[in-house]
């Protein structure tokens, strides 16, 4: 099986690949015990050969393949690439690009949200994917030839997916649809860790201002820690243990002891040290500079029909245009749009989606135009302005 585990094997299939206009790449990592994800494997496909590249092989410099992903002459075809540019972003400070998305891609031409690849290797390829090795110890050596078959799968299969998902955004005149997306995928700030907003993750029905405060600063505190230990969140400490902390904002030793989960020896030593000053800097913070709840505000009742109606023009106009819904708008997008009109800040009001959902959505909630139901199908009309009052 076409394995790489030396750098001189590497740099030359990348010299190989740099003449290049697409290549297809995926990867396979660990998660489980770190903060970061352990990079493990890295499966790519050039027009004539592909490979895999073992990223834990001894005295492998992994730096060639920085450099093929990074080339801007080649496209970079990956699916679901989120998680793949993360990995990339955290070892190299740069973000792949160009990239291509074959998910969104395939959003963008109406196969539904957030389409697995199995699904779309099976409709645009006819071919099967071999799902054995999906939850494989990828940090495991050696890697079997099934394993090594299973990744480079994922790969070439890929180079088909793309080449039809392309030519059909070609045809639709989608192709800058899928730019503007990819332009928010291979922005620096979408992989940016910011501890001061960790607290946003965590589920808690409290709404209190000055828990919020305490939360926040709590967990930004074993956010850094986290990363600096490079150890997962919830091994650190739990989700529930923060908030317990915040809601009852201990001052003491003793009284942070009393937190399930911590324990008196972990509240006596460095980390109840920090827990203590992270909850003291909570209860300072001055009242009108606590987070706000992020709860959804309640729909006026009087707007709730009005949602409803925007909620099935987005359904017949994702159908008619044959894009997946989630990719449009969500239902608080709607609701807000509902609410607020043109003010209302959602990317369903901006770009491509205002283009096929939000203009006629604002005059759909202006009253400018109507929905009506004939022919098995619904279609919009305009309304006619009352005329003038004479008298």
């Amino acid at each position: 099986m076409p394995l790489i585990t030396d750098t001189p094997s590497l740099e030359a299939f990348c010299r190989r690949q740099a003449a290049a206009e697409v290549i297809t790449v995926d990867t396979e990592f660990m998660r489980e015990r770190t903060y970061w994800p352990v990079l493990c494997l890295v499966q790519v496909a050039g027009p004539d050969e592909a490979v895999a590249i073992d990223a834990l092989a001894q005295g492998m410099d992994l730096a060639p393949l920085f450099a093929l992903v990074a080339d801007p002459g080649v496209l970079k075809v990956f699916h679901a690439a989120r998680q793949d540019l993360e990995i990339f972003y955290h070892l190299t400070g740069r973000i792949p690009a160009p990239v291509f998305d074959t998910q969104v891609a395939a959003m963008v031409c109406g196969f539904g949200d957030q389409t697995g690849y199995e699904t779309l290797v099976a409709k645009l390829a006819q071919a099967r994917i071999d799902k054995a090795s999906r939850f494989t110890d990828w940090a495991a050596r050696p890697l079997s030839e099934r394993q090594i078959a299973y990744a480079l799968a994922d790969v070439t299969h890929l180079r088909t997916v793309y080449s039809k998902l392309r030519r059909r955004l070609e045809a639709n005149g989608r192709e800058g649809w899928l730019d503007e997306e990819m332009a928010v995928l291979t922005a620096a700030e979408t992989y940016a860790v910011d501890a001061r907003q960790a607290y946003r993750r965590i589920r808690s029905r409290a709404a209190n201002p000055r828990f919020l405060a305490v939360l926040r600063e709590v967990a930004a505190w074993r956010e850094t820690e986290a990363e600096r230990r490079d150890v997962p969140r919830n091994r650190l400490l739990r989700d529930e243990a923060l908030t317990e902390i915040a809601h009852h904002a201990p001052t003491t030793v003793a009284e942070l002891a009393r937190t399930r989960g911590l324990g008196r020896k972990a509240a006596e030593g460095p980390v109840g040290s920090a827990l203590l000053t992270a909850v003291a800097a909570g209860l300072a913070v001055p009242d009108d500079e606590c987070p706000t709840p992020l709860q959804k505000a309640e729909l006026p009742r009087r707007l709730g029909p009005v949602a409803d109606l925007l909620k099935v023009l987005l359904k017949m106009k994702c159908a008619e245009w044959e894009v997946a819904q989630k990719l449009v708008a969500s239902a608080d997008d709607v609701e807000r749009i509902a609410v607020l009109g043109p003010d209302a800040d959602v990317p369903a009001l901006h770009g491509w989606r205002r283009q096929l959902f939000g203009e006629d959505a604002l005059r759909l909630r202006r009253g400018d135009i109507a929905l009506a139901a004939g022919d098995r199908a619904l279609r919009l009309v305009e309304v006619e302005a009352p005329p003038p009052d004479t008298d």
